[in-house]
C-alpha cells in the first residue's frame, strides 16, 4: 500500500461495545468547534479590565468594616419640609403612593424636617440598620440641603448608611408640571403659547373694569411664586426654572418672586410685568404642596393662579430620578470609594 493510499484510508472504527473516547472529536458532529474560528486569548488589558470590574462589583456589596451589605434596594426617604396645613400631608402622601406604584420593589418612607410628623429623625431611627437615600422634596439648594440634612444623616451614622440626593430643581420635569398646572388653571392650551389665540377671554374672568381685558399674546406674563431663601444659590435655581418655563411658554416672560426672605415679592413682580405692558399675568405656584405661602401668593393673582406642584405624575418620576441618580453616583465610585456613610 502506498503512502498516499494510507492517508486516504478512513480512521479505524472502534470495536462494538467499546465506550467512546471523550477526548476524541467526532468529525460528524455539526456542533464541533472549528479550530480556525477559536477565540483568541484575552489581552492583558482586557483581562485586567474584567478583573477590575468584577472586583468593583463585589466591593460595592461590602461595607467599610468588612461586613456584607444587604442586597435589598436602599430605602427611599422622601424629605418634606412640613406644614401646619393638613392639605400638605395629604398631598405628599398621595405623591408617595405614586412613587410606590412606579417602583414597587423599593421601600418608600416619609420624613419631615419640622412641624409635621413623621419627623425625619424618627423615620431614620425606625430604619435601624441598612442603607437609605434621602430625596429632598425641596426645589432648590439652600440651608435645608446644605446644613439640616447633613446633620440628620450624621446623627444616624454609622448605624445607617445614607446618601442625600440633589434637590428636585431645576429640572425639565418640574417645568412640565408647572406648565400642566397653568393649563389646568386656564392658560391657553397649545405648543407653548399659541400665536393664533390673539383674542381670548378666560370664561372665569370676563373682561370688566376690575380685571384685565381679553387675552393678548403681547400682554401675557407669568410670576413664578416661590418660598424664598437668603441663599444666593437657591435664587439662582429658581431663576433657572423661570427661564425654562418661559421657553416652555413660547417666550412669554416669567419673573421669579418670593413669599419670604428674598425679593421681589409677588406684588412687586406683578408691577414689574405691568410696567412692561404685561397686564394679563398668571401666577405659577412653585410650591410642592398647598400651604400658607401658596395660598397667599395665589391671592395676589390678577388673572389666574395655578395649583402647587402637588402629586403630579411627573413629580413622582422626578423623585425616582433623583434616587437613581444618587445610587448611580455611589456605584460609579465603587471601585475607588465605597458608598460613604454620612
Amino acid at each position: 500500500m502506498t503512502e498516499s493510499a494510507h492517508h486516504r484510508m478512513p480512521p479505524p472504527r472502534p470495536h462494538p461495545g467499546t465506550p467512546p473516547d471523550p477526548h476524541r472529536a467526532d468529525p460528524t458532529d455539526p456542533h464541533r468547534a472549528d479550530p480556525a474560528k477559536a477565540p483568541l486569548p484575552d489581552s492583558a488589558a482586557q483581562l485586567f479590565g474584567r478583573i477590575t470590574a468584577q472586583l468593583g462589583h463585589q466591593l460595592s456589596h461590602v461595607t467599610r468594616n468588612g461586613t456584607r451589605r444587604s442586597m435589598r434596594h436602599p430605602t427611599l426617604v422622601v424629605v418634606a419640609h412640613g406644614s401646619r396645613d393638613p392639605r400638605a400631608l395629604r398631598t405628599v402622601t398621595t405623591l408617595l403612593d405614586r412613587v410606590r406604584e412606579l417602583r414597587p420593589g423599593v421601600d418608600v418612607r416619609l420624613g419631615h424636617i419640622e412641624i409635621e410628623e413623621p419627623l425625619l429623625s424618627d423615620t431614620l431611627a425606625s430604619l435601624a440598620t441598612g442603607r437609605a437615600v434621602l430625596v429632598p422634596l425641596l426645589l432648590s439648594r439652600g440651608v435645608h440641603i446644605k446644613r439640616d440634612l447633613p446633620a440628620f444623616t450624621a446623627a444616624a451614622a454609622p448605624r445607617l448608611e445614607t446618601r442625600v440626593a440633589a434637590p428636585l430643581g431645576p429640572h425639565p420635569l418640574l417645568v412640565e408640571t408647572l406648565y400642566d398646572r397653568l393649563l389646568e388653571a386656564g392658560w391657553p392650551a397649545g405648543p407653548g403659547h399659541p400665536p393664533h389665540l390673539t383674542h381670548l377671554t378666560h370664561p372665569a374672568y370676563p373682561a370688566d373694569p376690575g380685571r384685565p381685558g381679553p387675552y393678548h399674546r403681547a400682554a401675557a406674563g407669568v410670576v413664578l411664586a416661590a418660598a424664598g431663601s437668603r441663599d444666593p444659590e437657591s435664587a439662582a435655581d429658581t431663576r433657572r426654572t423661570a427661564d425654562l418655563l418661559s421657553e416652555r411658554l413660547g417666550g412669554v416672560p416669567v419673573l421669579p418672586a418670593y413669599a419670604s426672605a428674598a425679593s421681589p415679592t409677588v406684588p412687586e413682580a406683578l408691577r414689574a410685568l405691568a410696567a412692561r405692558g404685561r397686564h394679563r399675568t398668571a401666577i405659577a405656584s412653585y410650591f410642592t404642596a398647598p400651604g400658607h405661602f401658596a395660598t397667599r401668593s395665589a391671592a395676589d393673582a390678577p388673572w389666574i393662579a395655578a395649583a402647587p406642584l402637588g402629586a403630579h405624575p411627573a413629580m413622582a418620576r422626578l423623585l425616582l430620578h433623583r434616587y437613581d441618580e444618587a445610587l448611580a453616583t455611589a456605584h460609579g465610585t465603587a471601585g475607588r470609594r465605597l458608598l460613604a456613610p454620612a
